[in-house]
Formats: structure tokens, C-alpha cells, sequence
């Protein structure tokens, strides 16, 4: 059994987001995202399904035309989509793609 501490765990900027990767297998991918003050994931067309956890701060979420603000201990779940986040304050995340059945 292997538990992992959202808070210690390591992460690199968006264009280093494979070493944010703590866990996946053919079904899933897990990684902790890290958002500077100010900081954003631009958009991205992401072609499995998404679940993103706030674990600290807040983060504005765009889904294809839909805003929302994710604050700390919610979480979003969506289907393939475009999607891109930002934060004013800075937020730490968990992100899980999960691959759709086909």
C-alpha cells in the first residue's frame, strides 16, 4: 500500500509537468499541479476524462466557454474537453486523467 502526501510531493512548472506524474497505469494518470501567484495552464484540448482536486488555494477553471471558480477541497470532474486554469493567489491541485473506454 503505497499513500502519497499532496503537500510534500515535488512539482515542476507547467512545461516540466511529466515529473509532476506520482502515479499512473494504462487506466489513469495522477500528478500534482503546482500554480504560482499568478500562474496558468493554458488551453489544452485533454482527450480523456479530468478530475482535478483543489488541495490549497483556489484556481479559475475554463471548460470550452464555461468559467467557475474551484476553491480548496472541491473538486471538478469533466469529460474531454478544452480546458485551461489560472490563479491569482497561487493553488495546489491533484489532477487525474482517466482514459475513456473505447
Amino acid at each position: 500500500m503505497k499513500i502519497f502526501d499532496m503537500m510534500d510531493l515535488e512539482a515542476e512548472g507547467y512545461e516540466k509537468r511529466m515529473v509532476n506524474v506520482f502515479f499512473q497505469n494504462e487506466m489513469f494518470k495522477t500528478r500534482v499541479i503546482v500554480l504560482e501567484e499568478n500562474g496558468k495552464i493554458p488551453e489544452c484540448q485533454m482527450d480523456s476524462y479530468v478530475l482535478f482536486y483543489v488541495v490549497k488555494g483556489e484556481v479559475t477553471i475554463k471548460k470550452n466557454n464555461e468559467i467557475a471558480l474551484l476553491k480548496e477541497n472541491q473538486v471538478f470532474i469533466t469529460e474531454p474537453a478544452q480546458i485551461s486554469m489560472e490563479s491569482i493567489t497561487g493553488a495546489r491541485l491533484m489532477g487525474v486523467q482517466i482514459k475513456a473506454i473505447e
